[in-house]
């Protein structure tokens, strides 16, 4: 029912862009459903590489579409201790509505479909000051901390983020005040619950009316600085710092939970998951950003810290990860930097019949903590990716990824992580009689996506 809802509410919205495009032709000024006079302006209706954009000419007022659409397959390796289904999904189904009124407004609606069920992602308004160099913004979208998870899904090069990318904060409610310079950018904001499912703004709300529970705040900030920035060459230094208090959009009040899947989204299995961490007071993060391109070729890297106080004498949990990446485009084109966001955007293609990019990744998350005796897992991955870029608006990706897990990755406890002693499946790390290194569950698999963003 809520998705036959959202579909009815999208077509009255291009219902209306469409009757008042057809209105303002007729007067300048116009009245509203509420009876009040509205200046109208005509509209230049246009496509922008492949975007629908409706602009007035005096450039006071601009909206325009963004929708993207992520459709995957993944081949499994059948050589696993848990058995992987081979299948295919649709990764992401976004639909977004933008827009600049006044010439310092900008109102944003995002909204994800795929699953069959409607997500919210960046809902907010934001005033730029006329200088163009600060702007505040508020409402739901992602806090500054982590390059890569910052970057939209439609210029990641890779199929999936990294596994280390789960430690970052991603989309909240809350307000944040960027100030950008020619070759710098400065981020600080003020977070507050996640609102993106269903199950996160129930839970919230329960929490609040059943316990009288505060909502939570994290505090998170951004520092890039680009020592080098032109056409051919950027090298980008990075730094992020986050304070952050347990949130009530968690099923259990005074957690915190880490878990991702493997570098996809066909195979279900989180084998990386600490599960619930109780009793947490707080937890403070880290970010450290390196990254750069030299003509045709781009680099990219971040190491990540968490560390969360826990009440009483429980012991403190900690985790870390990173990852390094490179890609070159073979037939000449180049990666864009944008220094208002600090991050690589769409690329230029060598040739108007598309550009092929090849790369690879390391990476590597570590979610165990003895001390604590919390085991989460760890794990590595290895990420070959062979990208063509048919034209500003069609992609096609393949990856190759092999994942090495630790014994500790078992799901919280639902996965066999190796042998025991007679010789039969566990899933108790602690009954592995596996050498050190080869206990967990690894494997390999490629996977393929078309996307196409319009």
């Amino acid at each position: 029912m809520r998705n036959k809802f959202y579909t009815l509410v999208v077509a009255l919205v291009l219902y209306s862009i469409g009757t008042h495009a057809q209105e303002v032709k007729k007067d300048s000024v116009l009245t509203n459903q509420y009876g009040q006079k509205v200046n109208a302006l005509p509209l230049d209706a246009e496509s922008q590489d492949g975007f629908i954009n409706f602009t007035s000419k005096d450039g006071s007022y601009r909206l325009w579409m963004d929708n993207r659409v992520q459709f995957d397959a993944a081949i499994f390796s059948t050589d696993t201790y848990n058995e992987i289904g081979n299948g295919v999904n649709i990764r992401r189904a976004r639909f977004a509505v933008k827009a600049q009124f006044w010439n310092n407004w900008y109102g944003e609606i995002d909204v994800d479909f795929a699953g069959a069920v409607m997500e919210m992602k960046d809902m907010y308004i934001k005033y730029t000051a006329d200088s163009n160099k600060w702007n505040i913004k508020a409402g739901h979208f992602k806090e500054g901390f982590g390059m890569e998870t910052t970057t939209t899904s439609r210029y990641l090069t890779f199929m999936e983020r990294s596994l280390v990318s789960k430690m970052d904060a991603s989309r909240h409610l809350g307000f944040q005040t960027n100030i950008m310079g020619s070759n710098y950018l400065l981020i600080g904001g003020l977070h507050f619950n996640a609102q993106g499912e269903y199950e996160e703004v129930e839970f919230s709300q329960d929490q609040n009316k059943d316990f009288g529970i505060d909502e939570g705040y994290s505090l998170t900030g951004r520092a890039v600085f680009a020592p080098i920035l032109d056409a051919e060459k950027v090298l980008h230094i990075g730094v992020a710092g986050t304070y952050r208090t347990p949130k009530t959009h968690l099923e259990v009040p005074n957690t915190y939970r880490y878990s991702t899947r493997s570098h996809t989204s066909i195979n279900r299995k989180k084998y990386l998951d600490t599960d619930d961490i109780r009793d947490v007071d707080s937890g403070t993060g880290i970010n450290f950003e390196l990254a750069g391109k030299y003509k045709h070729f781009m680099f990219q890297g971040e190491y990540k810290m968490a560390m969360n106080e826990r009440s009483g004498e429980l012991e403190d949990f900690d985790a870390s990860g990173f990852y390094i990446q490179g890609a070159y485009l073979l037939f000449g084109g180049h990666h864009n930097y944008n220094m208002r966001e600090g991050e690589f955007t769409r690329i230029t293609r060598g040739r108007d019949k598309g550009d092929v990019e090849v790369a690879f990744r390391y990476d590597y998350v570590d979610l165990n903590d003895f001390d604590s005796e919390i085991y989460g897992g760890s794990a590595e991955g290895y990420t070959f990716g062979l990208n063509y870029h048919f034209n500003p608006n069609v992609k096609f990706m393949m990856n190759y990824t092999y994942n090495n897990h630790d014994r500790f990755a078992n799901g919280k406890g639902e996965l066999y992580v190796g042998h025991d002693i007679d010789g039969n499946l566990t899933k108790d790390p602690f009954e592995v009689v596996d050498p050190k290194g080869e206990g967990g569950d690894d494997f390999g698999f490629v996977s393929f996506r078309i996307e196409v963003n319009f």
